[in-house]
């Protein structure tokens, strides 16, 4: 029962903060002024929508509206400029899909690297694989994604010439297909340069809990049982230290959603991260808001789920109990 109430709470509390971050969102957005576009029609059809949406009242009315919109029709807005006449979740909705797949490739390149370079290290503690190692580590978490991308670029792509487009390729190009072998090549170097960081992070997480892990009593027993170092390290080490690493991996696939805005900007991956981008540089205001709640609510999301996996991954462990 202390574990439902806890999750209720948790509940409760996502959905007020997402209600509060729209709102400031929201009021903030209307500060700005609008910009109508030189097609006449186009104005005709923006002047409509304005005046529905209550624009020429109070913004506490409108941003009423905007919410009544939203639950009653499923209506986050319009896009005038991204894409002229597109509703702005739709036009989110069509951008998943890339945004997903180079994430996910990155995520499953990440995770195995990650855990077994902080396995090894963790074993090998104080001992030089455990130095070069956490070397890597700090290189790694040091430096931003956006280096690492004109990094790839600049030895897989100038230098090796191991790619025909510093770029993902268009649809077009593809063949018409997301799952194309050609699109999956022009992924490689935006997926390994999405790598190095997520890597980084596992290692180091991963070395610091099996570290702790093997220095724990049990493991002192398990050893005088006749276990030897291995059989101790996977049997038990291993597996209790996947504990809080667990939900930090499940954290990472809810998080592929939100994708990576500097990422896809360079190398031009039709994503949410880059019409986020152009929603902002076009100033195509419901498209913005659309943007921001979704990347508001994934990363709530994310939260959530990684504190109520503990009680499933580890029955031990009661959410919401003193």
């Amino acid at each position: 029962m202390g574990q439902l109430k806890y999750v209720l709470k948790r509940l409760f509390l996502m959905f007020f903060t997402l209600f509060v971050i729209v709102a400031i969102c929201f009021v903030m957005i209307r500060l700005l002024p609008q910009e109508m576009p030189q097609e006449k029609n186009l104005q005709e059809a923006i002047k409509l929508r304005w005046e529905a949406l209550g624009y020429n009242k109070p913004i506490i009315v409108q941003f009423g509206i905007y919410l009544k919109n939203i639950f009653t029709k499923w209506d986050f807005g319009t896009s005038w400029y991204v894409e002229k006449m597109t509703p702005a979740m739709d036009l989110i909705i069509g951008k998943l899909l890339p945004t997903v797949l180079v994430n996910l490739y990155s995520l499953l390149l990440s995770i195995p690297i990650g855990i077994a370079a902080g396995v090894l290290a963790a074993v090998k503690k104080n001992k030089w694989q455990d130095h070069v190692i956490s070397t890597g580590v700090m290189l790694f978490v040091s430096i931003p994604s956006y280096v690492y991308a004109f990094i790839v670029q600049y030895l897989l792509f100038f230098k090796l010439g191991w790619f025909d487009s510093p770029t993902v390729l268009s649809l077009a190009d593809a063949g018409g297909s997301w799952f194309t072998p050609a699109m999956f090549k022009s992924m490689i170097m935006p997926v390994i340069a999405l790598s190095f960081g997520s890597i980084a992070g596992l290692c180091r997480f991963t070395r610091a809990e099996l570290t702790e892990t093997l220095t724990s009593d049990y493991m002192l027993l398990a050893r005088t049982k006749g276990l030897t170092r291995a059989q101790a390290t996977t049997r038990h080490a291993l597996k209790n230290a996947m504990v809080p690493i667990l939900p930090m991996i499940i954290s990472s696939f809810i998080g592929i959603l939100g994708g990576s805005m500097i990422i896809e900007q360079i190398f031009s991956i039709p994503g949410v991260g880059q019409l986020y981008i152009k929603a902002v540089r076009l100033l195509d205001y419901d498209v913005f808001m659309a943007d921001s709640i979704f990347y508001t609510f994934v990363s709530l999301l994310a939260g959530i789920v990684v504190d109520i996996s503990y009680g499933f991954i580890d029955p031990r462990i009661r959410m919401g109990e003193r």
